[in-house]
């Protein structure tokens, strides 16, 4: 019985939306602009009525006659307003309307002098753009739109209140910042900071959010502009007060921040540092709603993230440390929230807390020691950081793992509490199957487990991670590459044989040539940091030199005559300088002609870096208490290197004259 009623209300309620389709085609105007205006009270709230008009096609016949010349001024509005109803409705709604093209109809009956129609077209326009599935790509296709809709700006406050809503919600890219900024949008909007409607204050407000986020074209003009004579800073400021509502402390402050990461204001003005700042922090205690905090936090994470007084000063707000604490416990059981709707979306929402304080926590510790020791001793921090790796939001993940590598770059916590909660065990768990971004943050930290002082480097070292690193290596991204090679670098420096024999290895000589030509310098650069310290302590010079020589001097060769910079080929001569200290891999250079010339043309170099690397190398092959070395300096002083070490000593920079002295010496020992 209960599937028949249905299924006879469900024929009930398609046969009544029937009906107000049909209606839209009578012959009659004055009927047909009843039959909408019944439409209207028949949508309004009612979600499957609304899908059942758009399924039975009274979308593209209220199209049509809002866009009939011959439809009343009445029947125009009416259909606008119905459409704007429809499209309050789901997604789906949404995406129907805007395949029937409802955007190019309406953004054409804002052409109409009719403020009203004007109005009502603006309102359906809002609702459009503010849902995540219409393309705004959609405002800027015809070139004439944007201009037209900053004349309309200062018809009434309702074209105000839509424009600055569709503006701010169609602001995306740089590029449509810089539509918006050509069209004239700062000197337009501005007076709307002033304007009696709060609505209109709120949406102008948001549209200076979005176009001065890292804009420093903007950001540099807004820090001029004067609205009725105030400077358009000191508005915010006075937005931020805590008389203010919430939404317009934030935005206002977030306004402040943008403008200050793009350099337009000075991190230590005093509208940063005594108030928006102070306001921040505020948004991120417990009284503020859940979506409130997650925003102060953010947006404070990414004021003070460059600046280290800001963080230190941050640090000591409000107790803003403890208090991010409470992100990690809410909503409890206990929690205060009668209102079940409420705690329902904050129990679904619970991760973005997690996340914006594990951001908030990086932002704060990535320069000052002082505030990482305080971050690590507030309640169990290193446990949450450790199961904020694995939650199953990817967002969590990629801020817990910030976290963690700002905290990493602490010696101390290195030597503390990231070995007594082996934090590398989730940490390589991580690095087996993540999106790139998550892997750059985990593979960066890694770099820093690896380096010599951290007890985590021999577990580590014993969970095969070089098998991990060297596949790093053969990333498409250069930053994943950087790190794996990093990775390796530090694992080699000072390391056994063995360790050094298995890099090698599982990399093997043809990637670690491919790698000494990789474009992206900081590849090339952390390559030669990774040979030089796999060429180190002469047993393994000598190792490695007699199965992989004629290639190492193959690609040594190659850096030194190609364009480089001086910090690469200031690195590969100190490869040289170690092959030289070697005792039977210095043969590989003075048996090579063509590389001693090298040498000696960067002992006469410009560039005192790179006369002091080739005169090490000089020193290592002529050093007296080796086999052979009578022989090495007979052959170099006949092709002229005693005449240059002579003219290195009247050098004006010590160092390097010290050098040359010292080579010079063993002629005479």
């Amino acid at each position: 019985i209960f599937v028949q009623l249905e299924t006879k209300f469900r024929r009930e309620v398609t046969a009544t939306s029937r009906h107000y389709v049909d209606r839209l085609f009578d012959p009659d105007p004055q009927k047909v602009l009843q039959g909408v205006i019944d439409m209207k009270n028949a949508v309004i709230g009612n979600n499957k009525q609304k899908a059942n008009l758009i399924v039975l096609g009274a979308v593209p016949r209220l199209l049509y006659l809002l866009q009939q010349s011959s439809s009343s001024m009445e029947l125009r509005t009416e259909c606008a307003v119905v459409l704007g109803s429809l499209a309050m409705g789901t997604e789906n709604n949404i995406k129907s309307l805007v395949d029937c093209h409802i955007i190019p109809a309406l953004l054409q009956g804002l052409l109409s002098s009719d403020l009203i129609f004007i109005e009502a077209c603006l309102r359906c326009l809002r609702t459009v753009f503010i849902s995540p599935v219409t393309p705004v790509q959609l405002l800027y296709t015809d070139p004439t739109v944007i201009p037209h809709l900053m004349s309309l700006l200062s018809n009434s406050l309702r074209t105000q209140e839509y424009i600055t809503q569709i503006f701010s919600h169609c602001c995306k890219t740089p590029e449509h910042q810089t539509i918006l900024f050509n069209h004239g949008a700062i000197q337009n909007i501005a007076p709307l900071l002033i304007s009696p409607s709060y609505k209109v204050r709120m949406q102008a407000l948001k549209c200076f959010s979005v176009l001065a986020y890292e804009n420093t074209q903007v950001s540099m003009t807004l820090v001029n502009v004067l609205v009725d004579g105030e400077l358009l800073t000191q508005v915010f400021v006075k937005m931020m007060q805590r008389d203010q509502p919430i939404e317009m402390q934030l935005t206002a402050a977030k306004c402040l921040t943008y403008m200050c990461r793009a350099s337009a204001i000075r991190t230590d003005d005093s509208c940063i540092v005594l108030k928006t700042l102070p306001c921040l922090v505020r948004m991120c205690s417990k009284e503020h709603l859940l979506e409130e905090r997650v925003e102060g936090a953010e947006t404070l994470a990414y004021l003070m993230e460059p600046d280290v007084e800001l963080q230190r000063i941050a640090s000591t707000t409000d107790h803003l440390v403890a208090m991010l604490a409470d992100y990690f416990k809410y909503p409890s059981s206990v929690s205060a929230i009668t209102d079940i709707k409420r705690l329902d979306h904050d129990l679904k929402h619970a991760h973005e807390l997690r996340q914006a304080a594990f951001k908030l926590y990086a932002s704060l510790g990535s320069n000052d020691e002082d505030i990482r020791k305080k971050i690590t001793e507030t309640e169990n921090m290193m446990d949450r950081i450790v199961s904020g790796l694995s939650e199953s939001s990817i967002k969590v993940r990629l801020a817990a793992v910030r976290c963690l590598h700002s905290l990493s770059r602490s010696v101390q916590q290195l030597r503390t509490s990231f070995h007594d909660h082996a934090v590398w065990k989730p940490l390589m768990k991580l690095l087996q199957n993540a999106p790139d971004e998550v892997l750059v943050m985990a593979s960066s930290t890694l770099c820093n487990l690896l380096l010599e002082f951290s007890p985590s480097k021999e577990p580590i070292l014993e969970s095969g991670v070089i098998e991990l690193l060297c596949s790093l290596t053969q990333s498409d991204s250069p930053a994943l590459r950087v790190n794996g090679i990093w990775a390796l670098m530090n694992m080699a420096f000072q390391a056994d044989q063995k360790v050094k024999v298995e890099i090698v290895r599982c990399l093997g000589t043809e990637q670690l040539f491919r790698l000494l030509s990789d474009p992206d310098t900081n590849v090339l650069m952390k390559t030669l940091g990774l040979l030089r310290n796999l060429l180190s302590t002469r047993p393994h010079i000598d190792q490695i030199m007699s199965s992989h020589g004629k290639q190492i001097m193959q690609a040594v060769t190659l850096i030194l005559e190609a364009e480089h910079s001086i910090e690469v080929k200031e690195q590969t001569l100190c490869i040289l300088a170690n092959i030289a200290d070697g005792n039977t891999a210095k043969d590989l250079i003075m048996t090579n002609d063509d590389m001693l010339q090298k040498i000696k043309y960067y002992m006469g170099h410009s560039n005192v870096k790179l006369q002091l690397a080739a005169t090490f190398c000089v020193s290592n092959l002529i050093w007296n208490e080796e086999d052979g070395s009578q022989e090495r300096q007979d052959k170099l002083r006949e092709m002229g290197f005693v005449d240059i070490l002579h003219k290195l000593t009247q050098s004006s920079d010590p160092n390097l004259s010290d050098r040359a002295k010292t080579a010079l010496q063993q002629y005479l020992a």
